[in-house]
């Protein structure tokens, strides 16, 4: 039952409503200026929304933004990968926390939300901006889920949009790849391995992570194929074992070139859960830069150097998993089976990111359906059908 009285202050005659919660007990809302401006909040936020079951408390609002956060991110941690728990309270603690954390969620609006969503997107870049405003959103929701707010202040935000590339990708042609594999052989320590890492990731296009989790029990030299199960992730700079990237497990098919490489390095090794590649210390490989920096000395720069290569176009680790896909194409691998090879999450994923691969193809369209015509159609019955501009005009005049 709603009622509604009024009650003098110093500054005139105010309203206030006195209502019973669902739960039976009494409140009161107070200070509107005129009767009907009280009449019409409580039809709204008591009446309607206790029959449509979606009341909200006025007092839950007072809840502050930084205990939802802690309240969603002890639920949600345990289901995360250790990389993305800490990408998440990464950018809580730098883009959220100061703003937010203690301001009442029933205070914030569409409109201060989109305000700095617009700021942040001035200052940083649109995955950073994107992200910190999916935790926002995901508080609010649970704010919402609770009953806390009516509604999530988070929707209809404009966002920034994601480049879809930065830059062409370095494909690099079968002869540089084996080039650089056998340069990278030439390593003081370890060049057995990283002669065999090499065409690994270049003609099979796994991810560097998930070479380095690679064991031998992972190998299969006798059907050629990799069982890519494992990845490993830097966290802090320390290396973090799990799955591979959007959980896609997979076996990825071995060239001959690949399996006898790998089979040269494993070939004896009695522990099959042994890493098949390490760096000299015992520990994971460790992740390498195409940077040419001088102060970068590392394996991977060092073969870069030596082959003469020109700087701007060093391929980085990461480009040998595009060689991958452009040699799987060229040698006509389609879109579905290169989005298997690679562990894409889909095969629109895989054109999106492959798309300049797949541009030769529309050219070629024409010229195989003509190929196929003249092939299975006669000549005088492909001329009958010839229609010349002349009398189309003709036709058509």
């Amino acid at each position: 039952m709603v009622s509604i009285t009024k009650y003098d202050t110093a500054e005139g005659i105010r309203y206030r409503i006195n209502y019973r919660k669902p739960n039976g007990r009494l409140t009161a809302k107070r200070g509107f200026l005129r009767k009907r401006d009280a009449e019409e909040w409580a039809a709204e936020h008591i009446t309607r929304a206790k029959a449509l079951g979606t009341y909200v408390d006025p007092q839950a609002g007072l809840k502050r933004i930084g205990e939802i956060y802690e309240e969603w991110l002890a639920v949600k941690k345990s289901l995360w990968k250790e990389s993305q728990r800490e990408s998440i309270e990464a950018s809580w603690r730098t883009h959220c926390q100061a703003y937010w954390e203690n301001r009442h969620v029933g205070d914030v609006t569409h409109a201060e939300i989109q305000q700095w969503v617009s700021r942040l997107a001035a200052q940083r870049s649109a995955s950073v901006t994107i992200r910190a405003c999916g935790i926002m959103r995901a508080i609010m929701d649970k704010a919402v889920r609770d009953r806390l707010i009516a509604s999530n202040p988070c929707q209809g935000v404009e966002l920034p949009r994601k480049p879809k590339r930065k830059g062409r990708h370095i494909y690099l042609t079968i002869p540089e790849l084996i080039s650089l594999a056998d340069e990278c052989g030439k390593a003081q320590q370890m060049g057995r391995e990283r002669r065999a890492l090499v065409p690994t990731l270049g003609f099979c296009g796994i991810r560097w992570g998930e070479a380095a989790a690679l064991r031998i029990c992972d190998v299969d030299l006798s059907r050629g194929c990799l069982n890519i199960a494992r990845s490993i992730v830097q966290v802090k700079g320390k290396p973090v074992e799990g799955t591979p990237k959007s959980y896609e497990c997979r076996q990825v098919p071995m060239p001959g070139i690949v399996s006898e490489a790998l089979g040269g390095i494993i070939r004896g090794r009695a522990d099959q859960d042994e890493r098949v590649f390490s760096d000299p210390n015992g520990g994971p490989i460790r992740p390498q830069s195409a940077s040419t920096a001088k102060g970068n000395r590392t394996w991977w720069p060092s073969a870069l150097r030596r082959l003469g290569w020109r700087e701007t176009q060093w391929p980085s680790p990461h480009d040998l998993r595009h060689t991958a896909a452009s040699i799987a194409v060229s040698a006509g691998a389609n879109v579905k089976a290169l989005q298997r090879m690679l562990g894409h999450a889909s095969a629109t994923m895989t054109l999106d990111v492959y798309a300049d691969l797949f541009d030769s193809d529309l050219l070629d369209v024409a010229r195989m359906i003509d190929a196929a015509v003249q092939v299975q159609v006669p000549e005088e019955k492909r001329c009958q059908n010839v229609v010349t501009r002349k009398e189309i005009s003709a036709k058509t005049s």
